[in-house]
């Protein structure tokens, strides 16, 4: 066995550094995080080569008082907890004393910082844990770090690194992810030299929605604020067509801080389940507040991952706070024709906090106007955009004036609204007309100035769906006997799941008995379900059961009551007659949700007679 002996003083660092320090972006998060904790209202950050060359990071916030400066870059050193018991109610989104350390463990640092009440600043160098310089500099009021250089003296680790554009977009979704944490805090993002990001920092949550997904996004918000005894839940959710197959439009903020959660991933996509296709995910953005003491936030060193002692009671509010929202708003998606209209760019008013050492370095005035850049399709965060419909194009500045409420004055709205009468509402019935059957799947139907084209198969099934649902809570299940009755054999493993579960087929409508050794015979089917195949059906359903999962996940048996549904409904392709449409949509207001099917497809869309005459020319 080798001698056990203390590490260096060297080495320790750039462990510590290895464990906070994973990419430029994660410097970006520690300055950025420090920049807020010190009460800054505008924070500008700037980087070069995806930040592996310049970070530069910018703020007007209290400073750091000159003989405090040396103690702020030790390992533990930090102004937000003094004692292990502060650690189980801090507020502060940094607070292990180990960013500052770790960052000029690896990089060449320099900050200038000056406190309001000093009558000069400092400058202060440190390139890989070494000083280098330490001395009194004019300064305006607050913070600037710039790190150089990053892994310049551990090139194994540089090597690791993406593309200077990959890395470029990790920076890009911090900075989102602090922008929507921190609506009342302006901040500016800039990447070799070309600004990519503005907030104007007036405490407006759907603003920077508008400007950082665009204007699709922004106009299908749904507000929701729920709370319970030990947590409250504020934001913005999305109407189920806003979504996308990975989970790029989902954030969650816990008292400011953006972590990722198992357990709110599962409380906010089982809130969307039937609303939503599957393998789809929405958009979601909530600010969550919970008790600091019913919180850990010492899991791990970047801070990212979190545990609750409220765990189950944060589920319950946000899964049902959700479905709540979406169960009480008309979500028919509206078709587009034609590719929207280009919007024009606005450009912020006023200065963001710019560094000031920026003379020295360039020769350039701070008072000399930026030149405006153009915008690129580099944005990690906003590839989205462009993927689903490329005339779409993100929006890269902002008036700080800009209301959104204003603006959606002008624009068109995607969605129907509370202000609308329903298609589905009772007083619409004397007034829809029902036109024609189309490519045998598809209803025309005329309401108002409005074309509603219902989709036979998606809405037959919600129909279905929900009638079989409520007989599945209230036990009112109907049954069919089949003559001979079906045989099937099954393993041992099969029959002990079908023992443990037998009552949850029975609700279903089947009727199970064993017919010796490893066989059982179906004597009774689901009524509605009667000549549908029941058999394969039955085996589908007892495949994806175990004994250990119908009690921890009781809702996995809707999905099977979903495909129940599928079956006995009326297809695509499959003339249907008027009576049938007309009674079809009288069931289908009758629905707690009628306008997506199970699988969160929609059950109708609609075209207005404006985009109508506007593809004939008749209207400009």
């Amino acid at each position: 066995m080798a001698e056990i002996q203390l590490l260096d003083q060297k080495t320790i660092d750039n462990i510590a550094a290895g464990e906070v320090i994973e990419r430029p972006a994660s410097v970006v998060k520690e300055l950025v995080e420090n920049a807020i904790d010190a009460k800054a209202t505008a924070v500008t950050v700037e980087i070069k080569d995806g930040g592996m060359t310049l970070m530069r990071v910018t703020d007007n916030g209290c400073g750091i008082p000159k003989e405090e400066v040396k103690t702020a870059f030790l390992r533990h050193a930090t102004s937000k907890i003094r004692t292990v018991e502060d650690l189980v109610c801090v507020s502060s989104l940094g607070f292990r004393g180990e960013a500052l350390s770790s960052i000029s463990a690896v990089g060449q640092v320099e900050v200038i910082t000056k406190t309001a009440g000093a009558f000069s600043g400092v400058s202060y160098k440190i390139f890989g844990g070494e000083e280098q310089g330490f001395e009194e500099i004019g300064a305006p009021d607050g913070t600037t770090f710039l790190v150089r250089n990053l892994f310049y003296n551990t090139p194994a680790r540089r090597k690791f690194l993406k593309s200077p554009v990959t890395e470029a977009g990790y920076v890009e979704q911090i900075m989102v992810h602090m922008a929507l944490s921190h609506p009342d805090v302006a901040f500016k993002f800039i990447h070799n030299s070309k600004n990519k990001m503005y907030t104007s920092g007036n405490g407006n949550v759907k603003d920077i929605i508008y400007h950082l997904y665009g204007r699709e996004v922004a106009g299908a918000l749904l507000p929701i604020s729920v709370e319970s005894q030990t947590a409250k839940v504020d934001g913005y959710i999305g109407k189920p067509f806003i979504s996308r197959g990975n989970r790029n439009y989902e954030s969650y903020f816990i008292n400011g801080r953006y972590i990722k959660s198992k357990i709110i991933y599962k409380a906010v996509e089982d809130g969307y389940k039937t609303f939503t296709m599957a393998h789809k995910y929405p958009f979601v953005c909530l600010n969550i507040q919970v008790e600091p003491e019913l919180l850990d936030v010492n899991v791990h060193p970047t801070k990212m991952e979190i545990r609750f002692r409220n765990e189950r009671e944060l589920y319950e509010l946000i899964e049902s706070g959700i479905k709540e929202v979406l169960t009480h708003k008309e979500i028919i998606p509206k078709a587009e024709i034609g590719k929207p209209e280009k919007k024009e760019k606005k450009v912020l008013p006023g200065k963001m906090p710019e560094p000031f050492e920026q003379v020295r370095r360039n020769g350039k005035s701070p008072d000399e106007p930026e030149k405006e850049a153009v915008p690129e399709p580099w944005a990690a965060g906003r590839d989205f955009q462009k993927a689903q419909n490329p005339a779409v194009q993100v929006q890269k500045s902002v008036s700080a004036g800009v209301n959104y409420n204003e603006q959606a004055k002008t624009e068109e709205i995607k969605q129907i609204t509370l202000n609308e009468t329903s298609l589905l509402d009772e007083e619409a019935r004397p007034d829809r007309k029902v036109i024609g059957q189309l490519f045998k799947t598809y209803w025309l139907i005329e309401y108002e100035d409005q074309l509603f084209i219902m989709d036979q198969h998606a809405a037959h099934e919600k129909v279905n769906y929900e009638k079989l649902m409520k007989s599945f809570r209230e036990k009112k299940v109907y049954s069919q006997g089949v003559e001979p009755p079906y045989v099937v054999t099954l393993s041992m493993a099969e029959a002990k799941v079908l023992s443990e579960t037998k009552e949850v087929f029975e609700q279903l409508g089947f009727t199970i008995e064993a017919f010796g050794g490893n066989e059982f015979c179906i004597r009774q089917v689901p009524a509605n379900l009667y000549g549908l195949k029941e058999k394969e059906l039955f085996m589908e359903l007892l495949d994806s059961l175990t004994a250990d999962g119908i009690k921890k996940d009781p809702e996995m048996i809707t999905d099977k009551i979903a495909s129940m549904a599928c079956k006995m409904s009326a297809k695509g392709n499959q003339r249907m007659s008027l009576p049938e449409v007309k009674n079809l949509l009288d069931l289908l207001m009758e629905c707690e949700n009628p306008y997506t099917c199970p699988h969160g497809r929609p059950t109708m869309i609609k075209m207005s007679k404006y985009e109508i005459e506007k593809k004939f020319k008749r209207v400009l």
